[in-house]
């Protein structure tokens, strides 16, 4: 097998299918948007999280929990490291 002569498996690729080209397509007019309302026109989306003006999930839902400042930090050591020192036996303390 060679680089240049990989080929994806049988139809496992479609051809991007063009809409709004003519009625005879099968996609002309409306292009699969249906008729009429928000998703139909260009640009017409909303943002992600919004549901209609009824309160979102996340701000529904109540806060949890926090982060500690006295939070110590825990250094990875490796056995390298530990190598390197070179003493015969080593203390957690």
């Amino acid at each position: 097998m060679e680089l240049n002569s990989i080929k994806p498996a049988d139809g496992s690729k479609h051809a991007k299918r063009r809409v709004g080209r003519g009625i005879g397509s099968g996609l002309g007019k409306t292009a699969g948007r249906g008729h009429k309302g928000q998703k139909s026109r260009s640009g017409g989306y909303h943002k992600v999280g919004f549901e209609g003006g009824q309160m979102p999930l996340q701000r529904r839902l109540p806060k949890r929990g926090f982060k500690s400042h006295l939070l110590k930090f825990n250094a990875e050591v490796t056995l390298t490291a530990l190598e390197q020192l070179g003493l015969a036996e080593v203390d957690l303390a």
